[in-house]
């Protein structure tokens, strides 16, 4: 991995925080990801599945995770199983982890060779009456591949029909939507990672350049600083692309007088950052554009405001709306008579802001949070708001990540990535 070691102390006190919510006599049993092919010999870069290293810290494949609090015997409390390593794999593909350096990593004292999971596992069913499957239950979930850990639930299943299941998730969710102080530095330095990234765009960008080489900048600049590179699929909209919420193509060149929407963060240690600024092209906004990024920004500012510990998340987006619809009716795109006939389900603004204006942020980009309760201090949220204007050739959207504290304002991670669009000018024509 390329970046620096964990505290283990992380991960020892997610699987304490874990094993108190399961029930007696219950264990649990989290899997890595599969290594996916795409043809021939070649795979796709491995991405570690984000449950299992939100325990354990570890961070290669075919390894999985077993949790038994009530076990008879200490050395089956908490278990690791490993691939095993040897010169052959040394040579070929790097060592894996030692059931020493597993140990340091995750704090798990006791490391198992996977060839022996099948015996041990046998032996520790026999002594549990429930078993906890790991689910994906994201509220934006959507997965059409037979997963590592679907493989191994249907097979426990069949091995042993007579316990009774649990679920994992609903404990994670509330879990892993509250962040650890570890967590939260390993996130500022995703956040720290972007903006170096993203000063780097603002002096390389100008009329001509092309989306690819812009995103091409950013991979740079997050990889020479220990990221894996960007946390999700990068959207560099150029133009009227900007107005397709989730372009990735990257292909066009970049015209004067056009703006750029750049949806752009890097990862660190898995943990995301969520990025967007729109700049312009020439390094200046005509007044129409600086209007309308002043008015998103204004938006983007009094959102934050609002969360605090005790906000509900509907409330929440339907005050925001608020505030976008005042902002469209001061820059003419909308007038009280959209707003008075306007459809309480989809309302007037959403013609022009048609999506959420947050979301939680963690080890996923859009990560795990129970969204029917209450906000809490410590979660992180992105805050997003945009307009987007087909016919007048552009849109803009702005987003930072916030803590939400016990007392007070959020706290913006992003606070010292330029947004304001003076600054941006300054920057650009420097």
């Amino acid at each position: 991995m390329k970046y620096h070691q964990i505290d283990r102390n992380l991960f020892i006190k997610n699987r304490k925080n874990f094993t108190e919510k399961m029930q007696p006599k219950s264990l649990a049993v989290f899997n890595s990801n599969d290594v996916y092919p795409i043809g021939a010999d070649s795979t796709m870069p491995f991405q570690q599945a984000r449950d299992l290293f939100y325990l354990s810290g570890v961070d290669q494949d075919k390894s999985i995770l077993v949790l038994f609090p009530d076990a008879p015997s200490d050395k089956h409390k908490e278990m690791l199983f490993l691939t095993e390593t040897n010169d052959h794999i040394a040579v070929w593909e790097g060592e894996k982890l030692t059931k020493e350096r597993a140990e340091e990593v995750s704090g798990v004292k006791n490391v198992f060779w996977l060839k022996d999971f099948e015996k041990v596992f046998f032996e520790v069913m026999t002594q549990c009456d429930t078993v906890y499957f790991n689910t994906n239950e994201h509220y934006r979930a959507n997965v059409e591949t037979e997963t590592r850990e679907a493989r191994f639930i249907k097979w426990c299943k069949e091995q042993f029909p007579a316990h009774r299941v649990a679920k994992s998730n609903p404990i994670l969710q509330r879990l892993r939507s509250v962040k650890d102080p570890i967590e939260l530095d390993l996130m500022q330095k995703a956040c720290d990672i972007t903006e170096k990234a993203f000063r780097r765009v603002l002096k390389f960008v100008k009329p001509g350049v092309w989306e690819y080489e812009i995103e091409a900048e950013y991979w740079h600049e997050m990889i020479r600083n220990r990221s894996k590179g960007f946390a999700y699929t990068p959207i560099i909209a150029s133009g009227s692309n900007a107005n397709v919420l989730h372009y990735v193509e990257n292909n066009q060149q970049c015209k004067e007088g056009e703006l750029i929407l750049l949806d752009t963060g890097a990862e660190y240690a898995n943990y995301a950052s969520d990025l967007s600024r729109t700049i312009p092209v020439s390094g200046r906004y005509t007044k129409r554009q600086k209007e309308v990024y002043n008015a998103v920004n204004r938006v983007k500012n009094d959102a934050t405001k609002m969360l605090v510990p005790g906000a509900d998340w509907a409330e929440y987006h339907k005050e925001v709306g608020k505030l976008m619809t005042s902002e469209l009716l001061g820059l003419g795109l909308l007038d009280k008579a959209d707003v008075q006939n306007e459809d309480p389900d989809w309302p007037a603004y959403k013609k022009y802001f048609m999506h959420g204006t947050s979301h939680n942020i963690g080890l996923d980009t859009h990560d795990y949070g129970l969204l029917y309760e209450p906000m809490k201090a410590n979660m992180v949220f992105t805050v997003e708001p945009g307009i987007y204007l087909p016919d007048e050739g552009f849109g803009i959207r702005l987003e930072d990540d916030v803590v939400i504290q016990e007392k007070g304002e959020p706290f913006n991670m992003m606070g010292n990535i330029p947004i304001e669009a003076d600054e941006i000018e300054e920057i650009m024509n420097s």
